[in-house]
């Protein structure tokens, strides 16, 4: 254990993921006493390419520099314009320019930033890191006990649940989850370009599912293919070569031909949602509380605005586990995660329908949107935030 030997804090944050330890990073600028409980900590990272990347908004960038978690050994790419494609003819593009912006988003590799998450939590000295896994917890009136499986206990005032979204702590509290399963996964993988990006990512609303581009340093782009299930299998199974000409293909060879460089990895797309985000010296946040189809790139997204919010709330010190801050807490992040997931799923239902007359409708909609340039930079400045 790092930062300390104190067994008593104000907040535990267990789960010492992207949201975990950036919410803990936060809350060390408070007068609280804060730890992260992990049994997985991050490896210093290799030159290897991680599978999971991530699409980051400039706000969530703008804070987590002032946090001092944007940091080395991050490799980030600046998303400067995104070009959004029907399944028959409908196209809408997005430009940083054009709304006056620097850019869009930013994509980096989730282990690279976790764990330049975890050396600003041992520089700073303030966050005590817990190398350990939790077997039980005690609820009590004024704090909470867990109890390690190496048979240490900690105690808090507060909680804080961003252990995912098959949350162990959500599970211990009795909170249940409504769940709809969209019958899809995401296939994701690298790739080398033949082609330079200059920061376009693209999108394409194809019929076997959403094919994200994103842009990586050098010549490189992650992908996302979101795919129905029974597609899983073979996507997965194809050889490197036929998997980049299938990608390649899928995407008009917009970047030429393209090179396997990570193998294809998928996981499960799933909406899900927590009946109850707080409860006394109890908060969930990430998608412990929520989470979304990933054709937006907003699940990450979400759950930094939920630290945001809640550091702010909790830095005026006093108990971090008093229920009406909490409340209050729950509310103002409501609006914001519903909206999103009525979005996303929406458009995912739009876009997998065969109705008579929906393709014409969606395309024609993405159309029409690109020629209102209010209503595009709109929606980019709530992209970005």
């Amino acid at each position: 254990m790092s930062g300390g030997s104190r067994l008593d804090y104000d907040i535990v944050v267990v789960g010492g993921g992207l949201t975990g330890t950036a919410l803990a990073l936060a809350l060390s600028r408070t007068a609280h006493r804060v730890a992260v409980l992990e049994p997985q900590p991050p490896k210093p990272p290799t030159e290897d390419w991680d599978s999971r990347i991530y699409a980051f908004s400039p706000g969530n960038v703008a804070w987590l520099r002032a946090i001092e978690g944007w940091q080395a050994p991050l490799r980030a790419e600046p998303v400067r314009e995104m070009r959004i494609r029907g399944d028959a003819g409908g196209r809408l593009t997005m430009d940083a320019l054009d709304a006056g912006l620097p850019e869009l988003a930013w994509i980096a590799e989730n282990g690279r930033l976790q764990y330049a998450f975890w050396q600003a939590a041992r520089e700073r000295g303030r966050v005590t890191l817990i190398e350990a896994a939790a077997e039980a917890v005690a609820w009590g009136e004024q704090t909470h006990t867990l109890l390690l499986t190496d048979g240490r206990r900690i105690s808090a005032r507060l909680l804080a649940g961003a252990d995912g979204a098959q949350s162990w702590l959500r599970r211990q509290a009795g909170i249940a989850v409504d769940e709809e399963d969209y019958d899809q996964a995401g296939v994701v993988a690298n790739f080398e370009t033949e082609r330079p990006h200059r920061g376009i990512a693209y999108q394409w609303f194809r019929k076997d599912g959403v094919l994200a581009w994103l842009p990586l340093p050098g010549r490189r782009i992650s992908i996302v293919w979101s795919s129905r299930n029974a597609d899983v299998p073979e996507r997965l199974a194809m050889p490197a070569e036929d998997f980049a000409r299938r990608v390649a293909d899928a995407g008009g060879h917009a970047l030429g031909a393209l090179r396997l460089i990570t193998p294809q990895a998928a996981f499960p797309l799933k909406r899900r949602r927590a009946r109850a985000w707080v409860r006394p010296g109890l908060v969930l946040v990430g998608d412990a509380a929520h989470s979304v189809h990933p054709l937006a790139g907003q699940g990450v997204n979400l759950g930094f605005r939920d630290g945001r919010l809640l550091a702010g709330m909790l830095a005026s010190g006093g108990n971090p586990g008093e229920i009406g801050r909490l409340q209050a807490y729950a509310l103002r992040r409501v609006e914001d995660v519903a909206s999103m997931q009525f979005a996303t799923g929406g458009l995912k239902k739009l876009f997998n329908n065969e109705l008579p007359g929906l393709d014409w409708l969606r395309n024609t909609g993405l159309t029409l949107t690109d020629r209102q340039q209010w209503l595009k930079q709109a929606l980019m400045r709530h992209a970005i935030e």
